[in-house]
């Protein structure tokens, strides 16, 4: 934890102007699923900021959990390093202990997670133990066609999760996050061959999932092929703001 006596001015008048605008927004539990490419990391920076929420990303997690040899983390990487699939359960449980932290007591925003109707379960079982439910949840509706030339065209902030793109919406430096001038990256898997193997998945794994939230009437299907800002528009009216 940082030493307040280290933090500036500004900084600390900023930290409490915006736990003044949170003060006032309700509790949210959101969900992004949709297709590699779809817009999903363009939008939840822009939800997380919007409705004060923490944003979950699980691959993520799973990499800081590790890094910190935490409990999970180190069952987790103790099942990579014997070339298994972390469990469902293990998952579950890193998203349980990221939300003790002070920054998801409004609510969080989840991407990545849940990829199969059983993770679902698990995920709404786990929520429920805290008296807790899946709000919303977001379909980002996209035709496959599109999908190639913006995951091809993909560069990320790793450390915040920021996403841009060279064609559609590129940072104001070549190469450089907007809000930390540091280094974006190009994922290894951010090509043509991979996107087809993912659409497969999504396709047979995770449209089951989209139809077992709409069952609960918590989906909204966004149009993701329209510009950003209207994608964001169609988001704010979903949640009544």
């Amino acid at each position: 934890m940082a030493n307040l006596e280290d933090v500036s001015n500004e900084d600390l008048f900023a930290e409490f102007l915006r736990r003044m605008k949170c003060a006032t927004k309700g509790e949210k539990r959101i969900i992004l699923i949709g297709p590699p490419g779809c817009g999903k990391g363009t939008q939840s920076p822009f939800i997380k900021e919007e409705y004060c929420l923490c944003h979950l990303a699980t691959g993520d997690m799973l990499r800081e959990a590790v890094a910190k040899q935490t409990k999970l983390g180190l069952e987790a990487k103790q099942a990579m390093e014997a070339g298994q699939l972390v469990s469902d359960d293990l998952v579950v449980g890193i998203i349980n202990d990221a939300l003790k932290r002070p920054a998801c007591a409004k609510g969080f925003v989840l991407d990545g997670f849940p990829r199969t109707v059983v993770q679902a379960e698990k995920l709404s079982a786990m929520l429920a133990k805290h008296g807790q439910e899946i709000n919303n949840v977001f379909n980002f509706d996209i035709p496959d066609s599109v999908l190639e030339e913006r995951i091809t065209g993909r560069w990320v902030h790793l450390a915040s999760g920021r996403s841009y793109h060279s064609k559609f919406a590129p940072p104001k430096v070549a190469g450089i996050d907007d809000i930390t001038g540091e280094p974006l990256v190009q994922r290894k898997d951010d090509n043509a061959q991979v996107l087809r193997s993912r659409l497969d998945a999504f396709h047979t794994q995770t449209v089951p999932v989209i139809e077992y939230y709409t069952e609960k009437h918590k989906v909204t299907t966004l149009e993701a092929n329209a510009p950003t800002s209207e994608v964001s528009r169609q988001i704010e009216r979903a949640l009544g703001f």
